[in-house]
């Protein structure tokens, strides 16, 4: 009876969360992105370089494209990677559907795989070519705002969707644990790209979980030793783990370049600029 309750009980609140999500995550990201456009003014780290109007228009129209490419993409699945584990979970595959787990154990576990999953593809986008020249768009950026966390190609954003799809059919998480860590990482995405300077006492202790915008400024720099590093979004653990850490950039974050230097000089970085950049030449 116990056991019936509680499939009872998850299959209403999948369905709620199929139901709303969308809802959620709009609200989530619209109140993230207010909260972080007014701490970058009160407590900005660096003078950015470049008009902010036109890159937050270049930048956010990305955004959109982004969103009109995954729901043209993913027709047949309407809440993407959410129902997804939902659909998974009707169909009891990956490993949680095959595992007994109290709900909390199984979340919690679920986030922190997805996690690691993240941040190994973050390690394969820079580390395998055909990738790199997706993901490059990101860090082309000669400045670095709440708004370049909304930055990537919208090829990359399809594969990734893709890449959630598998891992999801791997791990058969539930869908609220999928819906947590979507949220999470978009918030933390817009959170560890601002132009925030936290105080260092602060900055200290939070890296030692999360990665903080110092932290993830670093993986931003020129330098290419700096940007192959600190690939985490969410958790600092995996970089530490897997030693791709670099605490500090070496010339300071007042002092250091941000973005790709082949493409800091005279590039104006329009929309059609950006969309094509993964085509172009070396």
């Amino acid at each position: 009876m116990a056991s019936l309750i509680t499939l009872g009980y998850l299959r209403g609140m999948d369905q709620f969360l199929l139901d709303n999500e969308v809802a959620l995550r709009l609200g989530v990201f619209g109140g993230m992105l207010l909260i972080m456009v007014i701490a970058e003014r009160l407590a900005p780290c660096r003078v950015l370089g470049q008009s902010r109007p036109v890159r937050w228009f270049r930048n956010l129209s990305v955004v959109v494209l982004n969103t009109i490419a995954l729901r043209l993409g993913f027709f047949f699945m309407p809440t993407l990677a959410v129902g997804f584990a939902f659909l998974m979970a009707d169909r009891g595959v990956g490993l949680f559907n095959l595992i007994d787990l109290p709900l909390w154990v199984e979340v919690l576990a679920a986030i922190l795989l997805l996690d690691l999953a993240i941040w190994a593809q973050h390690v394969a986008f820079h580390k395998v070519p055909l990738f790199w020249r997706l993901h490059r768009v990101h860090h082309a950026d000669m400045d670095i705002d709440v708004t370049t966390g909304l930055r990537f190609h919208p090829v990359e954003i399809i594969l990734s969707m893709l890449f959630k799809f598998a891992i999801i059919a791997l791990l058969g998480p539930a869908a609220v644990a999928v819906l947590v860590f979507e949220v999470v990482l978009n918030g933390a995405a817009m959170f560890n790209h601002a132009n925030l300077r936290l105080p260092l006492w602060l900055d200290r202790i939070a890296r030692t979980i999360i990665v903080t915008p110092d932290y993830h400024r670093v993986h931003h720099s020129t330098v290419v030793g700096e940007t192959n590093s600190n690939y985490g979004f969410n958790l600092t653990f995996w970089d530490r783990i897997f030693g791709t850490c670099v605490p500090q950039p070496a010339a300071g974050h007042d002092g250091m370049d941000i973005g790709l230097a082949d493409y800091r000089a005279g590039a104006r970085q329009g929309l059609g600029w950006m969309l094509l950049l993964p085509f172009r030449r070396d």
